[in-house]
């Protein structure tokens, strides 16, 4: 099944809500195998006023957390997940080779590589007009909504 979601179809799937719901919308994707979403960075974002004051970056745990959400989106829309979480268990190879700054236009891309003894795998790239700007291997786990 396609996806192709606004954010408040998004938050039918995840339980993220503003500020910390990190992505605009997913414009591709396929369930269970990869998503694709866009976050436009606005001046306005909360993590701007002290990070860094007269020159703001985006935090590169910010950035793992939106390839976390895109990835999420993907795989909780399958109707036997729907009474689960994604949470984090793992980070490897995570590098950000480009600042993100206000008025970037990023595109995130998370696609599942495999699952193991409960663990989910993942490689997630975030790009700004077609360059690379972070990218992870990311592990995740299914935890019951009511733990």
């Amino acid at each position: 099944m396609s996806l192709k979601l606004a954010s408040h179809e998004i938050e039918k799937i995840i339980p993220h809500r503003y500020p910390f719901l990190l992505i605009d919308k997913i414009i591709e994707g396929e369930i269970s195998e990869y998503a694709v979403g866009i976050k436009q960075i606005s001046r306005n974002e909360w993590y701007f006023d002290g990070h860094f004051p007269g020159q703001p970056i985006l935090p590169g745990v910010l950035q793992l957390e939106m390839m976390a959400q895109v990835g999420a989106v993907a795989f909780m829309a399958q109707e036997e997940n729907q009474d689960k979480l994604a949470v984090f268990a793992g980070v490897k190879n995570a590098k950000f080779t480009r600042p993100v700054s206000p008025g970037d236009s990023l595109t995130i891309k998370t696609e599942f590589t495999g699952q193991k003894l409960g663990l989910g795998f993942a490689k997630a790239e975030i790009k700004r007009d077609g360059q690379k700007v972070s990218q992870a291997e990311l592990t995740f786990a299914l935890i019951d909504k009511n733990q």
